[in-house]
């Protein structure tokens, strides 16, 4: 499989240099290590956002590192989670005083290391710290590598509410319970189409047939709920967002996000968009902001899935807070 990397086992050494280097100005990089900071962090007077988690599902999470937005993210290796000390140094490159919350997916791995890290560092006393479990997949309730429901691409509206909410000077405990409360009204599903190729092995994380999809399907290639026959885009938007809608059950207004998986053209997330749309109509649901592109992939796998979120007048004055990251720009 061709890839366009150097050597595989740079590739996320090389990846967060670039990254930095598309950004100079806004964008630090911690001396070694894989973590990644606002320019200007530690942030006086505000509580800082990060997050972490495997390399490979960019522009999550260093991407979303910016004013209005992150303050610094962890990478691990490619679908390999941070690891405690990487989770240590992260939370004392942006803490500022007035606490840190760290928000990730959730995964096993990923939560045994960060409750290590929290560990380590409630034993020192000196930095207060908050953690928030996103678990927004409506496919899945446990798996090989998740007790309960996988974090997915509704992160996404997790990460951008509570960085809103410390930007307006809330303390540590309201944008951890604003999160939380957040990821409450946050559903999403996942379909693919072919799997995703990891650098290092440069073969398939599991194999589907060229008459074949996944639906239901983590972020790293896990087992969805079914494998069937391929089906049109209309058919398999109807039944991604059959599933957020029977779990969510929204009520008013609603913010979606059609995410690409890493191998999707835009053109086919777009006519995904276009009937969610449709559909979001038929049920009395006022669709009150679409975002569409790649916000959480995996890899080069081709697919795509279906966020929703279940809006009030707090949450959409924070997504529609501005924010400048690589990953995700949102203007006044």
């Amino acid at each position: 499989m061709k890839k366009l990397v150097n050597d595989p086992e740079d590739v996320v050494d090389e990846m967060l240099d670039g990254l930095v280097a598309e950004r100079p100005d806004s964008l630090r990089r911690v001396p070694d290590s894989n973590i990644l900071v606002r320019e200007d962090a530690p942030v006086e007077g505000k509580v800082a956002v990060t997050s972490g988690g495997g390399s490979g599902h960019e522009p999550a999470f260093a991407g979303y590192i910016g004013e209005g937005f992150l303050d610094g993210a962890a990478s691990g290796e490619v679908f390999t989670s941070p690891t405690p000390d990487m989770f240590e140094t992260l939370v004392r490159s942006v803490d500022a005083g007035e606490g840190v919350i760290i928000i990730i997916n959730n995964y096993d791995g990923d939560i045994m290391n960060l409750d290590t890290a929290v560990e380590m560092i409630e034993m020192e006393g000196d930095i207060d710290i908050e953690t928030v479990i996103v678990d927004d997949d409506v496919a899945v309730e446990d798996s090989e590598f998740t007790t309960g429901r996988r974090g997915v691409a509704g992160a996404t509206f997790a990460l951008k509410v509570a960085s809103a909410k410390a930007a307006q000077g809330a303390d540590l405990k309201t944008v951890a319970e604003t999160a939380r409360a957040a990821i409450d009204r946050i559903g999403t599903m996942s379909m693919a189409l072919t799997p995703c190729v990891t650098p290092e092995k440069g073969e398939p994380t599991f194999t589907l047939d060229e008459d074949e999809m996944e639906i239901g399907i983590g972020l790293h290639g896990e087992p969805g709920v079914e494998r069937t026959e391929l089906a049109s885009a209309d058919e398999i938007t109807d039944r991604l967002l059959d599933g957020v809608l029977d779990d969510l059950d929204p009520s008013g207004e609603v913010a979606t996000i059609v995410n690409g998986t890493g191998g999707t053209p835009l053109m086919e997330l777009y006519v995904v968009n276009r009937r969610l749309r449709e559909r979001l109509d038929d049920a009395d649901l006022d669709h009150w902001r679409a975002w569409v592109g790649e916000y959480m992939s995996s890899l080069d796998m081709c697919g795509c899935s279906v966020t929703v979120m279940d809006v009030d007048e707090e949450f959409k004055e924070l997504l529609a807070a501005p924010a400048d990251s690589p990953g995700m720009t949102v203007v006044e």
